[in-house]
């Protein structure tokens, strides 16, 4: 058994996610204090009793994903389950580093703090939103992008999911007519989503430059880890040649790379997935592009979740 863990993004947060784990676990209780104590807000009250509007808001849905995910994450390690390779989707690869020790936690929480709030509040003035496109090919996707890209409008590919979903972003109207031609092409669904920041695209280039500033005062280190984890820019694995501040920094307008990530674990061996945090979506995408093969996706998005693939993963291990 070869196991993944996987830190989901922006999306699949809820008012109360990791309540019922926080009430069980004290290894769980002193992750949220102690991002509390770092963060210097509450961040369990963030979690549990914000409105689904303030929850939402980019500068605290980073923060609160990441926590809850961190939260999951010690209760597994309390149970000695471990991965050997590590991925996010956007800002959860900061979980992943943070699960690596390439990066501290309190170093990680500040920096998506940051992070969160650059992206939430330093984009254009101008109505964007976002569509998953499923089931057409994401050359046919990216050509369509820069064909309505050239006459005064902007959409571009923001995620590359899995091979069979791909997600545009840009002006609102823009990502209209690109869902109109792109069903012409044969897209089998087209679906606009809750987020509506050009994430992941040039027009991020703002928050990328004043994120850069925040990213010289963090130190990353990689040389006493034992665990690989997957860069979004590229789907591939850091290594120790690579820039890490201008990989992250890069990170806010270049597209996720979640497709190439499954194929690198694939080819790795890993056979068993663990989603950490709230969420199935990156379940999802593993499944969709792993069908044929002999492979077990888990979630832990709650209490039943969690205590369930514990007792599973151990019974695997014997």
């Amino acid at each position: 058994m070869k196991i993944a863990f996987m830190f989901p993004g922006q999306g699949s947060q809820f008012v109360g996610m990791g309540k019922d784990i926080y009430e069980k676990y004290q290894e769980a209780k002193e992750v949220y204090e102690h991002a509390s104590d770092i963060l210097g807000i509450d961040v369990k009250k963030l979690c549990f009793e914000s409105t689904e509007e303030e929850l939402t808001k980019t500068e605290n849905t980073q923060i609160a994903i990441a926590v809850t995910s961190l939260a999951v994450l010690a209760v597994l390690k309390k149970n000695n389950i471990n991965a050997e390779a590590a991925v996010g989707l956007s800002l959860g690869e900061y979980v992943a580093l943070m699960y690596a020790n390439y990066i501290t936690i309190e170093d990680g929480l500040k920096l998506l703090k940051k992070r969160g709030y650059f992206m939430g509040n330093y984009i254009p003035k101008e109505e964007f939103s976002m569509a998953a496109i499923i089931g057409l090919d994401s050359e046919i996707i990216e050509n369509v992008c820069n064909e309505i890209s050239e006459d005064n409008n902007f959409v571009a590919v923001a995620n590359y999911n899995c091979k069979s979903q791909t997600v545009i972003s840009g002006n609102s109207n823009a990502v209209d007519k690109a869902i109109e031609v792109l069903k012409e092409k044969g897209a089998r669904k087209a679906v606009k989503l809750k987020t509506g920041g050009p994430f992941h695209t040039l027009k991020m280039e703002e928050a990328r430059k004043l994120y850069s500033e925040e990213l010289k005062n963090v130190n990353f280190n990689m040389e006493n880890s034992k665990i690989k984890v997957i860069k979004n820019i590229n789907g591939e694995f850091y290594n120790k040649d690579d820039n890490f501040k201008q990989v992250l920094s890069e990170h806010i307008v270049s597209p996720v790379r979640f497709d190439k990530a499954i194929e690198l674990m694939k080819n790795n061996g890993i056979d068993t997935f663990i989603e950490i945090g709230p969420g199935k979506t990156m379940s999802g995408f593993v499944k969709k592009d792993l069908k044929d093969l002999d492979i077990k996706c888990y979630q832990t998005e709650n209490l039943e979740q969690l205590e369930n693939t514990i007792c599973e993963i151990k019974n695997m291990e014997g």
